[in-house]
């Protein structure tokens, strides 16, 4: 069995026809995502690629207690960002300058204001942002992410720059929160070719490893995992995954790592 996973390039009309190394659209083709396709052995991960040359809607994620609370099993969805690569200028939006409660988020998203009261962040790449269930966000033109998240399709959409698509405020106001984002506590910048731990759970857990894992961080992976190829090829049970790859490790053991090579780890909590 093949250790890379397969993936689905998802064309998307906010989406770029030139993509950042090592991807490249077909032509005539704007692609907006790449996915994963999540193993049978850690079905609750998804493995993203995202490229923006245009906003994407200002969004909301349940958590899994509100999603089970609603009878449609755990879905819920928390998520991650590491830029990639980053335009003059871009931005995301996460949280709100100042607390909104829920029925002036509802008039903003209705009148379009929100976008205007959201807290936006210029990005570069490097930098890292973990998104918990209930943060209102959104990505902004111009920029390029790996994202890693909970395995779910819920998104309530409560504004989208008048695009004919269908919004969600009800269900949306039932589990945005119209706080401030905690910068200190939920964003750091990636140092270039260094190891770090950006996610220790409670529900998954994501590294940065330059080089071979050490021992201590090596211990929180004892099982199947993730490999994600940052700079340099890594071998997965004898295959060779570069950047722009994603694949399934049975075990630390079955990893060749790169003495120079910068990648990601990840596993379900």
């Amino acid at each position: 069995m093949r250790a890379s996973l397969p993936l689905r390039q998802v064309e998307k009309p906010w989406g770029r026809d030139v993509l950042p190394a090592p991807f490249a659209a077909p032509e005539g083709t704007r692609i907006g995502e790449i996915w994963f396709e999540p193993p049978e052995a850690l079905p609750d991960l998804l493995v993203k690629y995202i490229f923006a040359s245009e906003n994407l809607s200002v969004q909301v994620h349940p958590s899994d207690a509100q999603t089970l609370a609603k009878g449609i099993g755990r879905q819920g969805k928390e998520e991650c960002w590491l830029i990639v690569d980053a335009e003059p200028g871009a931005r995301l939006g996460i949280g709100f300058d100042e607390p909104l409660d829920a029925d002036a988020m509802r008039a903003s998203a209705r009148d379009g204001s929100i976008e205007h009261r959201m807290t936006w962040h210029e990005v570069a790449p490097g930098d890292f942002f973990y998104i918990p269930a209930n943060t209102v966000h959104a990505i902004g033109a111009g920029v390029s992410l790996i994202e890693v998240q909970q395995n779910s399709d819920i998104t309530y959409r409560l504004y989208d720059y008048g695009r004919p698509r269908e919004l969600h405020l009800e269900d949306g106001m039932g589990v945005a929160e119209g706080g401030v984002y905690d910068l200190a506590r939920w964003a750091c910048k990636v140092a270039p070719g260094a190891s770090q731990t950006l996610v220790e759970g409670p529900l998954f857990r994501l590294d940065q490893i330059a080089g071979s894992p050490a021992a201590e961080v090596a211990a929180h992976y004892p099982g199947a995992l993730l490999v994600i190829p940052r700079e340099g090829e890594v071998g997965v049970n004898g295959e060779g995954v570069a950047p722009g790859g994603c694949a399934l490790a049975p075990s630390l053991a079955t990893i060749e790592f790169d003495p120079a090579g910068v990648c990601l780890l990840a596993r379900a909590s």
